[in-house]
Formats: C-alpha cells, structure tokens, sequence
C-alpha cells in the first residue's frame, strides 16, 4: 500500500509539471525560444488565487481570476517583450526571458514582501480505502491534469487554430503563405500556455500553501528539464517527461539515502535520457537543410 500512495503522489507532481512543461514545450515548438519567464507566471497566478481569497474566499473563483490574470500577462509579455526580438538571435531572446522573470520575481517581493503568504486553498481531507490512505488533492491534481492535457491534445488535432499551430511549428513561412497569421497563433499560444501556468499554481497550492515570489522558480526548471526529456516541441512528451520526473521525484523522496539528493537525481536522469536519445523520449529528430 505503501508504494501505491507512493506512486499516486508521483503521478501528482509528475501531473503538475507536466502542465507546466506542456506551455514550455508549445512555446518552443510553434514560437522557437525558450521562455523562461513561465515559472514566474506560476507564481503570479498563486498571487492573483491569494488576493482572491483573502477577499472572496471562493477557491474556484480564484483559480477563474488567476487564470484570466495569467491569460492576460502571459499576452503582454509577448506583445511587450518578445515580439519585437521575432528577428533577433536566440541568445538576445533568452537574455530577456531572463530578464522578464527576474522582473516579475522582484515586481511581486515589493508589492507582498520577502515573507511567504499562507494560502489555505481548501482542506479536503483524505480518501481511505482499507489501508491506503490519499490526500483527495493528489486526486483533484492527477484528474485534472488528465483533463487539461487531453482537452489541449484533441485541440491541436482536431480544430483549425490547433492545426495552425502545427503548420506554424513546421514551417513559419509557408504558413504565412497558406494566409495564416503567425504573430496571431504565437499569441494564442502564450495565452495558452499561461492559462496552464495558473492552473499549476493552484495544483501546487493545494500541495503546499506556503507562497513566495520564487514558487516557480524551480518547478519551472523541473518542467522544463521534463519537456526536454520528453522531446521539447512534443506535447505528448511533455506529458510524459512530467510524469516520468514526478515518479522519479517521489520514489527518491521515500529512500532516506538519497533523498537529499532528490534534484540532483533527477537531473542525472536528463544526462542519462538525452545521452541514449539526444531529441528526448518522443522528439523528432529534424535533419538541417545545407
């Protein structure tokens, strides 16, 4: 029983950062940069649930209000900061990624301060069933996050913006000559992405209600190493680049020899991944035209 609650809240986190991987991955793949500011959305939507619930206390409405949030900011920082570097080397995008996230981190410790704010979500007790006993968070976490991903899934396949994505991801110009417009889908797809971003956040208040400006800060380099190991550019292997980190993570975590080491553990299994298969579990390897 012991492994299977170990498992299940595996499934949790792995399920957590594959939401979150899954904005990293979409970027990457339709938009080519790495936007590491998305850790940071994370955060900004924990405190946009926080206001919320200090004033309402309706967690579902906070969740709907960080979401908007989120939509709108990840929005703004395209328009603002990286629109304008579409042209420029990858270095200078990555510098400002950096730069954004660095903003957003310090924006957010002088409006709440350095201390960290409780963030009581709801306290939704445990399933028993025999033996096992789970956190019903893990399965709130774990159910929704089946949902998000399958929902954006069948979207990409299945609807002519999704579609656009693809031909956008493949080949920016012939898109654009097919008349689509590619500044419009980069946008959707910020949009998207930190939509996703919020709902993370509140996955991982529901966890843990202690909330700082560096909440995303290393979630967002986990998922980004999960998106990596299931191919960057690959929804499906953002998915499984979460779920593998997140099972990896619990299972160090019950091994008190190693537990300390959990991070470094899970970074080594990057190393080993990218040393068999360089493109990632479910990455397609791209032949560069001469």
């Amino acid at each position: 029983m012991e492994f299977i609650e170990t498992l299940l809240n595996g499934l949790s986190i792995g399920s957590t950062y594959a939401v979150i991987a899954l904005g990293y991955t979409m970027v990457y793949g339709i938009a080519k940069m790495l936007n590491f500011a998305h850790g940071d959305v994370i955060m900004v939507g924990g405190y946009m649930i926080y206001l919320t619930m200090a004033g309402i206390g309706n967690p579902i409405l906070g969740l709907a209000v960080a979401v908007l949030f989120c939509v709108v900011l990840g929005i703004s920082i395209e328009k603002v900061a990286y629109k304008p570097l579409r042209g420029a080397s990858p270095l200078a995008v990555l510098i400002t990624a950096i730069g954004v996230s660095y903003l957003l981190q310090s924006t957010a410790q002088i409006i709440f301060g350095s201390a960290p704010k409780m963030v009581i979500v709801a306290d939704l007790g445990n399933l028993t069933i025999g033996s096992l006993t789970v956190p019903y968070y893990m399965l709130i976490t774990l159910g929704c996050s089946v949902v998000i991903m399958l929902t954006l899934s069948l979207f990409v396949k299945y609807t002519k913006t999704g579609r656009a994505m693809i031909a956008v991801s493949e080949d920016k110009g012939a898109a654009q000559l097919m008349g689509i417009n590619v500044n419009a889908i980069i946008t959707i797809t910020f949009a998207i992405g930190s939509g996703l971003a919020a709902f993370a956040g509140f996955f991982m208040l529901m966890k843990s209600p202690s909330l700082s400006n560096t909440l995303g800060a290393m979630p967002g380099i986990k998922a980004f190493t999960a998106a990596v190991i299931g191919g960057i550019g690959s929804i499906p292997g953002a998915m499984v680049g979460g779920i593998l980190m997140g099972i990896v993570e619990a299972l160090s975590l019950t091994v008190p020899a190693i537990a300390p080491y959990t991070d470094a553990i899970e970074f080594l299994v990057l190393i080993v991944i990218l040393l068999v298969r360089p493109s990632g579990i479910l990455g397609k390897v791209r032949r560069e035209k001469v």
